[in-house]
């Protein structure tokens, strides 16, 4: 708004008009009420408002506003401290271009900064360490970013999922919202009516052009400029299954998964400005199988201690040899995921390059719920 604004033109209670004056006079105040006088609003500011603001900031020399947001990046690696980056992105829609145009993506930098990095690939070298909170009552599962070392430590919310019972079948609501409200969806999970397969649904838009709905979840981080994939289409983007095991033998689940895979490099990607979806690539994941432990009669595996409760749930995805090349995972010792349970509802999520946060916290829900053709 311009430093000045326009005083009220009508008359305080109780004024009239001066005796004699025409009804075209604009109404004088009576003596002794307040009587304020405004600077007259330049022609070039009539109207100025909202878009007023946006465009002096828009006016910023790009030198200076690159200068601005290397600064404000370099100077907040880890959160809470990224939500300055995520601030300057909000100032207007210039600076958002400015930003997402800087911002490296989670598989060059290391960490998650925009609702985009959320279905971006993690890091190559070192996996993102988050944790998931279950709620039995309300069916629901809340992941967060982790912001100390401690397993059950402070956190950063990222999504959160919701089980519904249809039949014999599951499903999960994936959300961005922290209250998994209407339209804030972003995904779906569902399992056939034995809940040993499960199928991945990514809502994202499908087509050029594709308009993105106005609704709450645009305000997440208190932005209306960083938006979501939020639904126009639904895509398969990978299934996870689970061997039957119907000889009831001793021994853990034995997990199969086949991924899309995004190949997302170059900076943080604007859901906004993607058009069409990357050409995604094909995974195969497995779990790694656990040895038995003589000494504490129970199967064990090494989770570099991420995982603190012995659970049928806790798993650690590989890839089989010679598949993984693409994403630069050269073996079948490098763990792509790993969950396991820390306490009775605390489980640990670690993931890195080519899975992204999304599809992790949906191959994580799979874990949860009895699998009685399994075990």
């Amino acid at each position: 708004m311009p430093p000045w604004c326009r005083a009220s033109a009508s008359p305080t209670p109780g004024s009239t008009a001066t005796a004699g004056g025409s009804s075209a006079d604009p109404a004088r105040p009576l003596a002794g009420s307040y009587a304020r006088v405004s600077p007259e609003v330049p022609a070039e500011h009539e109207g100025e408002g909202e878009d007023g603001d946006e465009g002096r900031w828009s006016a910023l020399v790009p030198e200076l506003l690159a200068d601005i947001l290397r600064r404000v990046d370099a100077g907040a690696e880890r959160w809470p401290g990224r939500r300055d980056v995520v601030a300057c992105a909000c100032v207007c829609r210039w600076w958002r271009e400015a930003a997402v145009a800087l911002v490296r993506p989670p598989l060059q930098r290391g960490g998650i900064t925009f609702l985009a990095s959320l279905k971006q690939p993690g890091p190559r070298d070192a996996p993102i360490q988050c944790f998931i909170k279950r709620n039995k009552k309300k069916s629901t599962f809340h992941l967060y970013l982790s912001l100390t070392q401690a397993l059950t430590g402070q956190g950063k919310f990222l999504l959160a999922a919701h089980r519904i019972r249809c039949g014999l079948r599951m499903e999960y609501i994936i959300s961005i919202r922290n209250d998994i409200s209407h339209g804030s969806h972003v995904g779906k999970l569902k399992s056939d009516f034995t809940r040993t397969k499960f199928t991945i649904y990514d809502w994202q838009p499908q087509y050029e052009g594709a308009k993105v709905p106005s609704s709450r979840c645009r305000r997440w981080l208190a932005t209306k400029q960083i938006n979501p994939l939020v639904s126009t289409g639904s895509a398969n983007t990978g299934e996870v299954c689970y061997e039957y095991n119907l000889l009831k033998s001793r021994g853990p689940r034995r997990i199969h998964c086949s991924m899309q895979c995004p190949t997302h490099e170059g900076t943080a990607i604007d859901p906004e400005e993607a058009n069409q979806p990357s050409t995604p690539s094909s995974l195969i994941l497995y779990n790694k199988l656990p040895r038995w432990h003589d000494d504490l009669q129970c199967w064990c595996l090494n989770f570099h201690g991420r995982v603190m409760v012995a659970s049928v749930k806790n798993f650690q995805l590989i890839a089989p040899a010679g598949t993984g090349e693409p994403w630069g995972v050269q073996d079948d010792e490098t763990v792509i995921l790993q969950f396991g349970k820390v306490d009775d509802d605390v489980f640990t999520m670690d993931y890195r390059q080519p899975l992204s946060a999304f599809q992790a916290f949906a191959i994580c829900l799979t874990s949860f719920g009895s699998k009685l053709a399994c075990e």
